[in-house]
């Protein structure tokens, strides 16, 4: 037990404090544009953040992912805002927390083996060039002071290291910048320009609207499309935070984790939030790994807004728009563009797929939607032409053996049917399923009409080698006359 504490909080202390003074800071601007996104006060996102950091750093299954409000989750709210207002919102994020405590105990973190490696990659270049775009406006109709500014920030991101990593460089650029800004009276956009920070401490707040049905239509589907973007979003980034630091993290914890701090920021006050990739990636490239550094980018950053606020508000967007080009730059996955000449065709469509699907929609959901519905087609269609029937005939020229070996499911149950010549005159066919898996109904039903369609021409039918597995799914879902059970057609 105490081994354990000391691992998940101990076991890095001085990088862990660094990297989350960075990301505190670099969740300050993100949290107030997704509070101006969901149309709510600054506060609301600000408040959200603090919370969310805090309490997952306690229940999340991944040490050192960071947590907060996101773009993703405050484009779901909107409408529930513009129409019902910020108690409903506030209501929904406490149900969004159940739906994902649920989801948690229903362990559907599991769900995540079935995305596969080319969605994961789409998923993750998809989110880069996002975060890229997202800096944009800070670049756009600005004096050069803007542009000197990012480029020096962006030189002593990756320049410092080179002096010394005992201090995270994107800590660094943003302290200095702020510096140069403040000495040399820069006109330019800071962090106090883009909303009014709060100036008090959260409190305990329970939803104001009325406790019934019509409560519950107005907020749950707002709730389940957060709940599952949330999870979606907190899932995608535990496995690329996993693979940063190559170490395992514990999906259903994750799911639970983030159902809990979700109820926490409904509670005081604050908006449903999720992982967020690109403060993932700055806590784990400022040297960040355990539950500590989470927690202290949550606390520092109610720190910063109530109490260091004048400071806060002179930080100039450049030396953070310098920061998150640098994560857009380390998050995107270079080899997959080298890979692209290397892997298969499916391979990278898929990843394609999913990159143009969340860039064009700006929805995480539907771009891994597409992505793994693509890469189970592939599978699907691969695994299909894994089946081969050969067919023989006996001297006498009566009975004709046909020996299937591979999967037989709905991919593949045409090409079986196909298979066999149901005008050919023989007295009798023979069936081998030794080296055969049959899955689904679907080729059941194909093994179904192979049978029948012989028997209709005059020929007698024999079946035998079903493994138990492929014959029990026969034995309920066959229809043709086994009068003692699919089961005697096993093979030993």
């Amino acid at each position: 037990m105490i081994d354990s504490i000391k691992r998940q909080w101990f076991s890095n202390t001085r990088g862990d404090l660094l990297s989350g003074a960075v990301v505190a800071l670099a969740l300050i601007p993100e949290a107030i544009a997704f509070s101006i996104i969901a149309g709510v006060d600054p506060k609301v996102g600000l408040y959200a953040s603090f919370c969310i950091a805090v309490i997952i750093a306690f229940t999340g299954g991944r040490p050192g992912m960071i947590s907060a409000a996101t773009g993703a989750m405050a484009l779901l709210m909107v409408t529930l805002v513009k129409d019902h207002g910020l108690q409903y919102l506030l209501a929904a994020t406490l149900l969004t927390g159940v739906f994902q405590i649920i989801a948690g105990y229903l362990r559907l973190g599991s769900l995540m083996r079935f995305v596969s490696r080319s969605v994961v990659t789409g998923f993750v270049n998809a989110l880069a060039i996002l975060i890229f775009m997202a800096q944009l406006p800070e670049l756009t109709g600005v004096t050069w002071h803007v542009y000197a500014m990012t480029a020096a920030g962006l030189g002593i991101i990756y320049l410092f290291p080179y002096i010394t990593k005992a201090v995270p460089s994107p800590l660094v650029c943003i302290l200095l910048l702020t510096v140069v800004s403040m000495v040399l009276g820069l006109d330019i956009r800071t962090v106090g320009d883009m909303g009014e920070l709060p100036d008090t401490l959260p409190i305990f707040l329970w939803p104001e609207v009325p406790l019934n049905l019509e409560t519950l239509w107005i907020i749950l589907p707002y709730s389940l499309s957060l709940a599952a973007v949330g999870l979606l979003e907190s899932l995608m980034t535990a496995t690329i935070v996993d693979d940063l630091t190559d170490t395992a993290s514990d999906k259903n914890r994750e799911c639970k984790g983030q159902g809990i701090a979700n109820i926490g920021a409904g509670l005081l006050g604050g908006m449903a939030g999720c992982a967020m990739i690109g403060q993932s990636v700055i806590n784990v490239k400022s040297g960040g790994r355990t539950r500590l550094s989470t927690l202290t980018a949550g606390v520092l950053l109610l720190i910063l807004v109530v109490f260091l606020d004048e400071w806060v508000a002179q930080i100039p967007m450049a030396a953070l728009v310098a920061v998150m080009i640098m994560v857009s730059i380390g998050t995107f996955s270079w080899d997959s563009l080298r890979n692209l000449k290397k892997h298969p065709l499916s391979t990278n469509i898929v990843m394609v797929a999913t990159v143009v699907v969340v860039v064009a929609t700006h929805n995480l959901a539907y771009g891994v939607f597409v992505g793994v519905l693509l890469a189970a087609m592939f599978f699907a269609n691969k695994v299909g032409h894994f089946m081969r029937i050969d067919a023989s005939i006996d001297s006498d020229g009566r009975v004709r053996e046909y020996r299937v070996a591979g999967q037989v499911f709905f991919a593949s149950a045409d090409k079986f049917i196909a298979a066999f010549d149901f005008k050919e005159v023989v007295d009798k066919v023979v069936i081998d399923l030794t080296q055969a898996h049959f899955w689904d109904i679907t080729a059941v039903s194909s093994l179904d009409k192979v049978v029948i369609k012989f028997r209709r021409e005059g020929t007698e039918v024999e079946v035998f080698g079903l493994n138990e597995a492929s014959a029990t799914i026969v034995d309920r879902f066959g229809v043709y006359d086994k009068p003692e059970g699919a089961a005697d057609l096993i093979g030993h």
